[in-house]
């Protein structure tokens, strides 16, 4: 048995999951105008673009979850490619962080998920439900502003950068992260939309060093894979 699918994991997925789908039904109300799938999403964008600081802020409760297939992905995908020091943009409440360390975990233990996020009653939480998931010891939290935490960088290289926090961030997080991504490492957008900013412009350009495709399961706003090839 993998860890993620060990009882006192799959418990705390189980219950995070269930109550990401209350929490975030707030983010379906605004105005009293109800807000579903791409309308949501359309004005989320445009808000974190106002400012993004404000906007997260503003929503300490809500999840932004990603689906379990994304965080079974998670797993595969740092398995595969041997991840021993994996970053991570956007804690929110761990859901994903738990599916990284996991991968960690069944890789022979050590490792390093360093995870940062704006929000500090969100990454307090993450910290309980790691914990709670016994995968405490392999994470590193930073908080505050991912442009400030991520400066100091990381003791060696990365293997693999998860970009999950505000979307107008993707390419900026991805520059400072880039002098530490060693080549065959992965680059993972969630939600990386053709609206979002210059990310994808720039992982799609051959001269950057990357190469990757759009991923063509469901349930899937746009999510990007990227290799870093030199």
């Amino acid at each position: 048995m993998d860890t993620l699918s060990s009882p006192r994991v799959a418990d705390v997925l189980t219950a995070l999951f269930d109550d990401a789908v209350t929490a975030d039904q707030s983010m379906a109300q605004k105005s009293d105008d109800v807000l579903i799938d791409d309308d949501m999403m359309s004005w989320a964008i445009a808000e974190e673009r106002r400012d993004y600081k404000a906007f997260y802020q503003s929503y300490p409760g809500n999840y932004w979850c990603i689906a379990p297939e994304f965080g079974r992905l998670l797993y595969v995908l740092a398995r595969a490619c041997g991840a021993r020091r994996i970053v991570e943009f956007g804690t929110s409440f761990g859901v994903s962080t738990i599916h990284l360390a996991s991968a960690l975990r069944d890789a022979g233990g050590g490792g390093k998920v360093i995870t940062t996020e704006i929000v500090p009653e969100k990454s307090a939480r993450a910290r309980q439900n790691l914990a709670a998931a016994g995968l405490d010891d392999l994470v590193e939290f930073r908080v505050g502003d991912a442009l400030e935490t991520l400066q100091d960088g990381f003791d060696g290289p990365v293997d693999l950068l998860l970009l999950d926090g505000a979307f107008s961030l993707y390419h900026p997080v991805l520059r400072l992260v880039e002098p530490y991504l060693r080549p065959g490492s992965l680059v993972l957008g969630e939600n990386a939309l053709e609206t979002a900013g210059p990310f994808l412009d720039y992982v799609r350009d051959p001269a950057n060093g990357y190469a990757g495709l759009t991923l063509p399961f469901e349930p899937s706003r746009g999510n990007h894979l990227a290799v870093r090839t030199g």
